[in-house]
């Protein structure tokens, strides 16, 4: 995509139309348009490197902000439910915050007893698609890098299901300004991640930005999941934090300022080799019992009783346009109450 297109950041009929997806066809997306067909193999092209700058970020905001990018990209993030965003010329839209990405599926798995309700509940099982992102433009270990995860869980385990399915969507990250954490197996993955503005004061813009958007920037509640395939007269209990660990036993991938996205395929694939040879596998773990502490020029969490109850493993992987420009991540809409759809800060869509 050209550096001066921006592509459908607006919600247009086609996300009010939105109705369910097929796991088959998210994945069919993301895999269908890879920067190097065979990753790693002598010959492929570079990765490319899409950038998060200031100018992206301000671009439209003159005059009175009618045509404003990154706030119609916020608004609509919050309001359409779509899993792929083509738009008229099939090219998607511009991330103008994590542009460069590397899309994962696999299978989500409750393994422990919990309170909580849908896809929280022991042996509750579903496919999922992820994508593992830094939030700048900077993607090379030893870097100031905002690393995260993002997911849409199906409630389903059959990849070939035909009917339309409405995905459960969750954004973890590990700090929104950024960490020069070394090595996805030391990262800590939080839906209510640390903010330490001191280290990027040009984020302090999104996140202004989405907080007028949808009220509260640094917590995106993981309802949906407790919500998905519950029966309508069950109440919703959804934890109030979650984050994800890489498993201990997984391979710690080294390379001088590597690239995230040949560090999260390196643990899947061998480079030259098309053929998946291991599993990334995460923990997760709730709780909820956090605290918010406001310092100096950022924000921090700390919490309790973290319980481990169950993985995400993602069994392959790919770095793609699609991947980039067409996939799309719902944010749930902020909740005063978080089980109560009646207190959501938005209304939806239609």
């Amino acid at each position: 995509m050209e550096s001066t297109h921006f592509g459908i950041e607006q919600v247009t009929e086609e996300d009010r139309a939105y109705n369910g997806s097929r796991f088959s066809e998210v994945r069919e997306a993301v895999f269908a348009s890879p920067y190097q067909k065979v990753w790693g193999r002598e010959g492929e092209p570079s990765l490319p490197h899409y950038e998060t700058t200031l100018a992206n970020l301000l671009r439209g905001i003159l005059p009175f902000g009618r045509h404003y990018y990154f706030g119609q990209a916020s608004k609509r993030t919050v309001d359409s439910h779509a899993d792929l965003r083509w738009g008229p010329d099939g090219k998607g839209f511009r991330r103008i915050i994590h542009p460069n990405g590397v899309c994962l599926t696999g299978l989500w798995e409750i393994t422990e007893e919990t309170e909580y309700s849908g896809y929280f509940k022991k042996d509750s099982q579903g496919l999922v698609v992820g994508r593992y992102s830094s939030g700048s433009t900077e993607v090379q270990r030893g870097n100031l890098r905002p690393l995260a995860l993002v997911g849409k869980l199906f409630p389903t385990t059959d990849p070939n299901h035909m009917e339309l399915l409405q995905t459960a969507n969750f954004i973890t990250m590990e700090d929104i300004a950024g960490t020069h954490t070394g090595y996805i197996n030391d990262v800590e993955l939080r839906n209510a991640p640390d903010i330490a503005f001191g280290r990027q004061p040009s984020l302090i813009i999104p996140a202004i930005v989405f907080a007028l958007v949808d009220k509260k920037a640094g917590l995106r509640q993981v309802y949906p999941i407790a919500e998905l395939g519950k029966p309508l007269d069950e109440p919703a209990r959804a934890p109030e934090f979650m984050r994800l660990l890489v498993a201990s036993d997984q391979p710690r991938i080294e390379g001088e300022k590597l690239d995230i996205r040949d560090e999260v395929l390196g643990q899947i694939f061998d480079r030259g080799d098309p053929v998946p040879k291991r599993k990334l596998i995460f923990h997760v773990e709730v709780t909820d019992e956090g605290a918010l502490h406001i310092g100096l020029g950022s924000l921090k969490r700390t919490f309790k009783n973290w319980r481990r109850i169950g993985k995400l493993t993602f069994d392959n992987a790919a770095a793609s346009y699609n991947g980039d420009f067409v996939i799309h991540f719902n944010h749930p809409v902020w909740r005063d109450d978080r089980n109560n759809p009646a207190t959501a800060n938005r209304a939806a869509i239609s």
